[in-house]
């Protein structure tokens, strides 16, 4: 059961970056990547954690469209998933990335302060 999570968290990430790339036509989603598909033990629910390129604004204005499209998504991963219940959507951002940049950026800091 374990390893079938896994392989359909693997798949519902690369079905729905494509079906966000190449399919939804809303001009509110910006350079989204979908970093992580968590399934829930019962595979009933999906969490999705993406990630936006851009500015604040860009984040709210893709959260949003996310919002909007969730039922389209779901309804396009029923199509080309075969699992017996499609599973909730619930898009959550990952700022990781830009927590990671920030953190380089005071040890690099720190260390030209120390090299001083």
């Amino acid at each position: 059961m374990r390893y079938r999570k896994f392989r359909i968290q693997d798949q519902l990430r690369e079905e729905i970056s494509i079906i966000i790339q190449r399919e939804l036509k809303d001009p509110g989603i910006g350079f989204v990547t979908i970093v992580e598909v968590k399934m829930s033990d019962d595979l009933r629910l999906a969490k999705i954690y993406y990630s936006v390129y851009g500015s604040d604004a860009d984040w709210e204005k893709t959260k949003e469209a996310l919002e909007r499209s969730k039922g389209y998504i779901k309804f396009l991963l029923g199509k080309r998933v075969r699992i017996k219940y499609m599973p909730e959507l619930a898009f959550f951002p990952d700022r990781s990335y830009e927590r990671m940049l920030r953190i380089e950026e005071i040890l690099t800091r720190t260390q030209n302060d120390r090299e001083d």
